[in-house]
């Protein structure tokens, strides 16, 4: 234990000595591990963001969609899904708790002199619940406003705005295409979804009523179909039993492809989570290098260290000191120079963490586990790159190390 802190001493020592060439030597480390916290913890907080807002896209949703085929160099979109097909899942899929149907179109909507272009969505009562929209102030149009197609609609907060600054929509009329349509209803703020649209950037209204009036299609027809499972664990089962109910309705023959995609909310989180873990390492790596680099620069300090300091290796081994004692010190000095490193890393990391949090309005916290493992990593550093100049030193030949200059 007295050697080794003899060591310890002497390696601190060595490093105020040199202050200038130890700074520059530990500054790969200390970039190199100040990455690895950031990094982590900024992946950390960004997946977790990106599957709060998953979770609040939707409710344990599936999504039905028709598959596009390829025919002669030609791409032809699938099969049309119905509200039939809606009404069949939702009278036999047990693992589904609402069935919801969406139609939607770009256009203009006007108010007066004001006009914005915008998105058009015709849907059932339960997309509301699938996609948890809640009106904030007015009301929900019925289930006879959908039988009777009536021109009632909701908008998100950000037509509200549009179209009447400063003042109450509900109540008032404004005209989607050719037709009058009442406002009963302005939906809470959404912000930007995970997928990069604004979510309050919308008209709502039945989608008997868009049919009719402003988006002409065949009786029945919808873009596309959303379930929600009645829990999260249910969700791979009411994904085969919509799969099974929509081929039976399309009279899809055993074997054949079906032409409509099945997708779930976790699948498209097991994505993301994916494309999260991929960034994350590519960014690790580039700290690893940096780390790597760093190792580097203390294995040649060390080895410049030890050529200039050989008469000193020559007395303290003329005086008793074993090989041992000699590879002891210069290993533990290395070992201090990368840990020094690592700890002005840890710093720097925490600090920048918590910058960048506050700039991005994250709730980023740097991960224990995480700093744990950057102090071991710079300290194993220390050990690989300051191995090879210890045993120099301690197999240096006293005499010829005395009449070194």
């Amino acid at each position: 234990m007295g050697i080794l802190l003899n060591a310890i001493r002497l390696a601190f020592v060595s490093i105020a000595r040199n202050g200038t060439r130890s700074l520059l030597t530990v500054l790969g480390i200390l970039i190199g591990v100040a990455a690895v916290v950031t990094v982590t913890a900024l992946a950390s907080a960004a997946a977790s963001r990106v599957g709060d807002q998953l979770d609040g896209f939707a409710s344990n949703a599936i999504f039905v969609e028709p598959r596009p085929s390829q025919t002669g160099g030609m791409k032809k979109t699938g099969a049309r899904l119905t509200e039939n097909d809606a009404k069949a899942i939702a009278r036999e899929a047990v693992s589904v708790s609402a069935v919801a149907v969406f139609l939607s179109t770009q256009g203009q909507v006007v108010r007066a002199e004001k006009n914005v272009s915008t998105f058009i969505v015709g849907v059932n009562l339960p997309y509301f619940q699938v996609r948890k929209f809640t009106v904030s102030h007015g009301e929900m149009w019925t289930e006879s406003d959908e039988l009777l197609k009536t021109k009632v609609c909701v908008i998100g907060a950000t037509v509200a705005k549009a179209l009447f600054p400063g003042e109450d929509p509900v109540g008032q009329t404004i005209r989607v295409g050719r037709s009058p349509y009442r406002v009963i209803g302005v939906l809470d703020p959404r912000g930007t979804s995970t997928f990069g649209d604004d979510q309050d950037d919308r008209v709502m209204m039945p989608i008997g009523s868009l049919r009719t009036r402003i988006m002409h299609t065949f009786p029945g027809r919808a873009d596309q179909i959303m379930a929600s499972a009645s829990s999260a664990d249910t969700t791979v089962r009411a994904q085969k039993q919509i799969e099974s109910i929509l081929r039976h309705t399309h009279r899809i023959p055993q074997g054949f492809d079906n032409d409509f995609n099945v997708r779930s909310q976790a699948e498209f989180r097991a994505t993301e989570e994916g494309i999260a873990t991929v960034l994350s390492a590519l960014l690790l790596a580039v700290a690893g290098v940096s780390l790597l680099v760093g190792g580097v620069g203390v294995m040649n300090i060390m080895l410049v260290s030890v050529s200039e300091r050989t008469r000193e290796i020559g007395i303290r081994m003329s005086i008793g000191a074993r090989e041992g004692d000699i590879r002891t010190q210069f290993l533990v000095e290395a070992v201090a120079l990368s840990l020094v490193g690592g700890l002005a890393g840890v710093v720097l990391g925490v600090s920048g963490t918590y910058a960048i949090g506050r700039a991005l309005d994250w709730p980023v916290t740097p991960s224990g586990a995480a700093l744990a493992v950057a102090l071991g990593t710079s300290g194993a550093i220390g050990i690989v790159f300051g191995f090879l100049p210890a045993r120099r030193a301690a197999k240096m030949d006293p005499i010829d190390a005395l009449r070194a200059d």
